[in-house]
């Protein structure tokens, strides 16, 4: 899938980076490039972020199609509400599947009138004045919206949310979890959007719960009492919400947690078994080399 985000002068550094960096986490953790990303402007200039930070675009707008055009405004968003920029997107919206507004991207793709009929937030320090302003759109107070191929987030952290909701959708919730423990978000697998799936609060509090208890692992009957149900709604919940018991996806976090200290640190075999919940660096080897395809050592030595 490719992602273009479409840059202007005093664009969030933190906003791009908060859907930029799940993006290539799950290229990386997949091992395979799910997502390609590529910056772009109006008139293919550099565009300088609202902390001084440049980025040269790959190209101008009206030169690109792709997947999902990300619209980023951020600051100063109502300077770039004109006539130009208005012809630009209605242009792309015949280029890419589907268009994006993040932070106060919603306001420009409103005033392009690409947002009527649809339901839209925007940063909601903006959300009354943006009700207000354009009256043919459903104004939401949420952290994102996804309605049909229009997509509205709120804010930088939102925008982090969202990501990874996309993630999930496209490339399962698995591998979502992946990203968020990668970033120490268990939490923020799931937000608000159209498609939001009952019983995930169950499973994120579970999830949570095994993350706080990877270096002495909890039996399940003890992760559902935690959560407030019984073992076995426990595992109804999961699998619905994951298509994953409570015990498979345990292990995952705990052999991720492995793997990331294979990688990055110099601890010994066995002092990583033992942080991953392992009673030795032989049990640990054999569950790793079963998930992962190669044993901590492999890994290791490839650096």
């Amino acid at each position: 899938m490719i992602f273009d985000f479409l840059l202007f002068d005093n664009f969030s550094n933190h906003c791009l980076a908060n859907t930029v960096e799940p993006l290539r986490a799950a290229n990386d953790l997949s091992k395979k490039k799910l997502y390609t990303w590529r910056f772009l402007t109006l008139d293919g200039l550099p565009a300088t972020s609202s902390s001084g930070m440049q980025v040269t675009p790959q190209s101008a707008l009206a030169e690109s199609r792709g997947d999902v055009l990300a619209v980023m405004p951020s600051y100063r968003f109502r300077d770039f509400g004109n006539a130009n920029t208005s012809r630009q997107l209605r242009r792309a919206a015949n280029q890419y599947g589907i268009m994006a507004g993040l932070d106060t991207g919603s306001w420009l793709l409103a005033k392009a009138g690409l947002l009527e009929g649809y339901q839209a937030t925007i940063h909601w320090e903006e959300l009354s004045a943006f009700a207000e302003t354009f009256p043919a759109i459903d104004a939401r107070r949420e952290r994102f919206v996804i309605d049909d191929n229009r997509i509205t987030c709120s804010g930088a952290m939102a925008a982090f949310d969202l990501t990874l909701h996309l993630i999930s959708e496209g490339h399962g919730e698995m591998l979502a979890i992946d990203v968020a423990q990668l970033f120490m978000t268990i939490g923020s697998v799931h937000a608000h959007s159209l498609n939001f799936r009952v019983g995930t609060k169950t499973s994120d509090k579970a999830i949570s719960c095994m993350q706080e208890n990877l270096e002495t692992p909890l039996p399940i009957s003890e992760i559902a009492k935690y959560v407030g149900c019984s073992q076995k709604t426990l595992e109804n919940r999961m699998k619905a919400a994951l298509k994953a018991s409570p015990q498979s996806v345990y292990l995952r976090l705990r052999l991720n947690l492995a793997r990331k200290l294979v990688s990055e640190t110099d601890q010994s075999f066995s002092e990583i078994a033992g942080r991953c919940g392992y009673e030795n660096a032989s049990a640990m080897t054999r569950a790793f080399k079963a998930k992962f395809g190669q044993t901590p050592r492999n890994l290791r030595t490839q650096g």
